[in-house]
């Protein structure tokens, strides 16, 4: 009878199954067979299907890599064409000047009157402010202005009760600007109170 305590009917067995003993049914081991067989191909298509995304990235980027490339050469090339001619509109416009010169300096050459010369030297001058000024030259306001530190500088300071504190009462040499940028300042005498 002890042996009977430790055994178990099992309807499905036909036998009685020993309580310590683990029951194992052969459905387990299948079942896991079963899984690894399904398991393998996702890992295989999911591995090919990372390669395939990782080929792709690498395409890409090596495509962008290219156009970054040549981006950058184009941009070499037009910046050195820019500083090469760039200046060839602005030298267009100062072309006329230079023929004034020439046919002023054969007048002098031939004739010795002052006044011609002066006039030929008023006439070049003239052509040549213009020209600079279709160039985007522009020349800063400063006899009578009030100083202003962005585009006058003052070398001079010189007391007077005529005019107003901080005002410029004489140019000597004149100041110019591109759009709003100065590329030399006025400089310039400024009155002072006494």
């Amino acid at each position: 009878m002890h042996k009977d305590k430790h055994k178990k009917f099992n309807p499905f067995a036909g036998n009685n199954i020993d309580e310590n003993k683990e029951i194992k049914t052969e459905q387990e081991p299948q079942e896991e067979v079963q899984q690894e067989v399904h398991e393998e191909p996702k890992e295989e298509v999911k591995e090919d299907s990372t390669a395939k995304e990782l080929e792709e990235m690498k395409n890409q980027y090596i495509r962008m890599a290219a156009d970054f490339d040549n981006y950058r050469k184009r941009q070499a090339q037009e910046r050195e064409s820019l500083l090469k001619y760039g200046a060839e509109d602005t030298l267009k416009k100062l072309l006329p000047i230079v023929d004034s010169f020439d046919r002023a300096k054969k007048t002098f050459d031939e004739n010795s009157e002052p006044e011609k010369f002066k006039e030929g030297f008023d006439v070049i001058y003239k052509q040549f402010i213009e020209a600079l000024e279709k160039a985007g030259l522009q020349k800063i306001e400063t006899e009578g202005k009030e100083f202003d530190p962005n585009v006058h500088e003052a070398v001079m300071q010189t007391p007077s009760s005529e005019h107003p504190d901080h005002t410029v009462i004489q140019e000597l040499q004149s100041g110019y600007m591109i759009g709003e940028r100065v590329i030399r300042p006025a400089l310039v005498n400024v009155a002072v109170s006494e």
